[in-house]
């Protein structure tokens, strides 16, 4: 098992840029799979070869059962399923880090007033703190996307691969072999049950991505109804100081003919004289 320091001190820049349900796909991938991983996983799965036992001597037969039991490793298989799964959130933190990059450039022009016509930032403040709207939108929503699709993919090829449960027994009759040997797994049960947890922290995962989905577009929906409302609220203001702008008018326009009915004409004054 490698070192896994490197990718979670990418990860863990990503939780200041995500939604909360984000934050809580971070924390299960932290906590309940790559610290598992880490620290249990190996010595589960240590003497995975060595304690596979084949009732023969034929020589090359116990390698090719072996082979065909485990087609790949637990281990490795969880470790590329992890990498494959971070990568979307990887390449989203680095689209946050180039606009960032470049907000804080723009603030930097603005405030030497190289150019009075550039924009002002909109996604990141002073602060660094950024807001998930527009293309970084599209970006994170992409992201969410593909880590479903990823760890489906996973999931089901696990099943494909060696099914959620391991066998104490497994017949192999592949070639050199000479008949149908009897092969014997080391701690079945023990490894089962780290197999079907870490089959539950998947679920889990793609539950939240899931959720996550429904959160922004619930989000996203909640805040254009609340422009719409804004606006509407705003249409009658307007009309009614339209129509008490106009009515005043013709009050206005009234109250000027009753004043020029009373005022006395030119004819009034010659008859006088």
């Amino acid at each position: 098992m490698g070192d896994w320091s490197f990718l979670a001190t990418l990860l863990d820049k990503v939780q200041t840029h995500s939604t909360v349900v984000g934050k809580v796909w971070l924390t299960v991938l932290f906590v309940f799979r790559i610290l598992v991983l880490s620290a249990g996983a190996e010595k589960v799965w240590g003497d995975e070869q060595s304690g596979f036992i084949c009732n023969t001597q034929q020589p090359g037969c116990k390698n090719v059962c072996y082979d065909h039991a485990f087609p790949i490793s637990h281990i490795r298989f969880w470790v590329m399923q992890i990498i494959f799964v971070s990568t979307p959130t990887l390449l989203y933190l680095g689209h946050v880090m180039l606009i960032v990059h470049k907000e804080n450039k723009l603030r930097r022009r603005l405030q030497n007033q190289v150019c009075h016509t550039l924009k002002v930032p909109k996604y990141s403040d002073e602060s660094g703190k950024v807001h998930i709207k527009g293309n970084l939108m599209g970006s994170y929503l992409v992201n969410v996307f593909s880590k479903i699709l990823l760890e489906s993919a996973f999931i089901v090829a696990q099943y494909y691969l060696y099914g959620f449960m391991l066998e104490p027994m497994f017949e192999c009759s592949r070639n050199p072999c000479p008949f149908t040997v009897e092969c014997y797994m080391s701690r079945p049960t023990e490894k089962t049950i780290f197999i079907i947890f870490m089959l539950v922290m998947a679920c889990v995962s793609l539950l939240l991505n899931v959720l996550e989905i429904f959160h922004l577009i619930c989000t996203r929906s909640k805040c254009g109804s609340n422009r719409h409302q804004k606006t509407l609220l705003a249409i009658p203001v307007n009309t009614d100081h339209h129509r008490d702008a106009v009515l005043q008018n013709k009050e206005n326009a009234l109250q000027d003919k009753v004043n020029l009915s009373f005022e006395p004409g030119p004819n009034a004054n010659q008859s006088t004289a």
